[in-house]
């Protein structure tokens, strides 16, 4: 009898048995249910970073922001392929470009953690010409979370630039003239009336460029122009001619202007002395009147 009531108890202890089982990262205590295929107390320990949710971050406001450059130049004629170049300060899972005043991304490119993505504009056309930015997201991030947008890239499609001023700044040991455009980014070029090769050449950044002349040496007439960096070249018509004198100073040569207004002047009276002599003839061949 007694072996009988042992057999019993030995065959019902393995449902009263409380274990442990592995969920994740959590232990989870219950009752132990049989896995022939791994054995709860033997997982793999490789297995449990599969089964933690991700963990996702939001970038500060000062996170680095993408830069933008145009290539061949950020002022082109029409019909020029233009290629917008996004470069993120690290790998990034995603880039997008943004045009201003468009809510919605002109372009995007999904990529696998590279920093740098390109953006092709095929025989741009003045329609696409703008303000230009672009962003990154990156894979750590939460779903809709991009970067900083990169600083504003002012693309320029058109023929000829406009006409640029040329003053002389205050009187120093040189003579200076500022040939001001309104565009960044270009090569300055200084004339001297009356010579037909370029006086100077300048390239800068900001939207001018100050020539120094030699003040024994610098009366005369001068113009300036400026154009793009980048072949084809996008030029600007020349601007009104400045004339310095010897001693430095400098007044802008109405000199032509006022032959072709003297000129305008003078048809305008010779058209009306015509008209004026041709009635006068008509008036004296008509027939006394009765």
């Amino acid at each position: 009898m007694a072996l009988v009531l042992i057999l019993q108890l030995l065959t019902l202890w393995p449902l009263c048995y409380t274990g442990i089982t592995w969920t994740g990262t959590q232990e989870v205590r219950g009752p132990r249910i049989p896995n022939y295929s791994v054995p709860p107390l033997t997982r793999p320990k490789f297995l449990l970073p599969e089964l933690r949710p991700p963990i996702y971050s939001v970038p500060p406001p000062s996170y680095p922001k993408p830069w933008l450059w145009a290539h061949p130049a950020a002022v082109v004629s029409p019909g020029i392929n233009v290629t917008l170049t996004c470069r993120a300060p690290r790998p990034a899972w995603r880039f997008v470009l943004f045009k201003s005043g468009d809510t919605a991304p002109m372009l995007s490119q999904d990529v696998l953690f590279r920093q740098l993505v390109e953006f092709f504009l095929e025989e741009v056309t003045e329609a696409q010409a703008g303000s230009y930015h672009c962003c990154y997201s990156s894979p750590r991030w939460a779903r809709g979370v991009w970067s900083q947008p990169s600083d504003a890239l002012e693309l320029l499609v058109t023929d000829q630039l406009p006409r640029p001023s040329l003053v002389a700044l205050p009187p120093g040991d040189t003579v200076s003239l500022r040939c001001a455009g309104r565009v960044r980014n270009m090569s300055f070029v200084l004339y001297r009336v009356g010579e037909a090769a370029p006086l100077q050449y300048l390239e800068a950044t900001q939207p001018w460029a100050d020539f120094s002349l030699p003040r024994a040496r610098a009366a005369g007439t001068y113009t300036c122009y400026y154009h793009t960096l980048a072949a084809p070249y996008v030029l600007s018509a020349r601007s009104e001619p400045l004339v310095v004198s010897f001693d430095g100073s400098a007044s802008l040569d109405y000199t032509r202007g006022n032959l072709v207004r003297l000129g305008l002047a003078g048809l305008v009276l010779v058209s009306l002395a015509t008209l004026v002599l041709w009635d006068w003839r008509s008036w004296r061949r008509a027939p006394p009147r009765v």
